[in-house]
């Protein structure tokens, strides 16, 4: 049953899984913030991720719908790492306008080691590597990747960088994830995953303020510019560092809330928020379509009892095929 629409005067929260886009005219900031609950939580008991993992992969999602609900035309936005680490890939797909899947994959040895060390911190299980941002419209045009390289920040800190050396916006981004253990209305223990973010950009209408200290400027130099930083970025900056984790995951806080208590001073306006869901791009007509192009050797060799089974790594979906099936479809 669709939840009432609010009267005039009321206010309706927009609750978990929901991405709500604001703005803070006072300071020429615009963003996005979420709070992810039942949506980030299949995904990750889906695979049973080791707790280090899992909360690696869902800042990974959290990043992924902030930046992929601002995306104003059809297509695929990715975020994916890929490092020396223990985690040696986090990937998540955002297909507009509201689908979202991600996968892990860990060398569980490397993992083991990490734990028992206590090198649990998301750099130390990364390790160096690279965060890669892909837009893909689709077979009329060509993808755009940017790339940040992975050197021992965190996953916040990182994307921060992405935005203010190649897009040149002055942003600043905000990660968490949290297990939660409670009870199930019937009184039994229950296990579940949380996690929230921020992402706050400056956007003036004086291009000229965007400048900051610590851009490259464009003919070589890596001093530095000596421009002061504009004081509302300044203001809006400081306010989003008070932020606590345990803020962006806490269910009691609240999305709206959160943005209320940073920003009422100088009036935040929240905008229609966008829900999103647990959906793989997955099908068999796909995975068939893969197998078409398969060689007879290759086929052979991955029939078992006549038949091919297929396992997409996103949302574990299993696909069988008749062994003459597919070798039809390669013909």
């Amino acid at each position: 049953m669709a939840e009432p629409a609010a009267a005039l005067g009321e206010f309706n929260f927009a609750g978990d899984d929901h991405v709500v886009p604001f703005q803070v005219e006072g300071l020429d900031v615009r963003g996005r913030a979420v709070q992810l609950g039942p949506m980030l939580d299949a995904i990750l008991e889906r695979h049973r991720y080791p707790a280090p993992v899992a909360r690696l992969l869902a800042e990974v999602v959290v990043l992924t719908v902030l930046l992929g609900t601002s995306l104003k035309f059809e297509g695929k936005f990715t975020v994916q790492t890929k490092g020396d680490g223990p985690v040696d890939l986090l990937v998540c797909d955002f297909s507009t306008p509201e689908n979202v899947r991600a996968y892990a994959r860990f060398n569980q040895s490397l993992l083991d080691k990490a734990i028992a060390a206590g090198q649990i911190e998301p750099e130390q299980l990364l390790g160096k590597g690279m965060l890669a941002f892909t837009i893909d419209q689709g077979k009329f045009s060509q993808p755009y990747q940017g790339i940040v390289a992975l050197d021992g920040a965190t996953l916040e800190e990182i994307a921060g960088t992405y935005f203010r050396q190649s897009e040149q916006i002055p942003t600043q981004v905000r990660l968490a994830a949290a297990e939660l253990f409670d009870r199930d209305e019937a009184g039994k223990p229950r296990h579940r995953w949380r996690a929230g973010g921020l992402v706050a950009q400056f956007l003036p209408e004086a291009p000229e303020r965007m400048r900051q200290p610590d851009l490259h400027g464009g003919d070589g130099d890596t001093t530095g510019s000596t421009h002061k930083e504009d004081d509302a970025w300044t203001e809006a900056r400081s306010l989003v560092d008070t932020i606590d984790a345990d803020e962006l995951t806490d269910p009691q806080v609240g999305t709206e809330r959160l943005l209320y208590r940073l920003f009422h001073e100088r009036g935040v306006r929240v905008y229609e928020p966008r829900e999103v869901f647990d959906r793989c791009s997955c099908s068999r007509e796909k995975i068939k379509g893969v197998l078409k192009g398969f060689s007879s050797e290759e086929i052979d060799a991955s029939q078992e009892d006549g038949k091919i089974s297929v396992t997409c790594e996103f949302c574990s979906t299993t696909y069988r095929f008749e062994v003459e099936e597919v070798a039809q479809a390669a013909e």
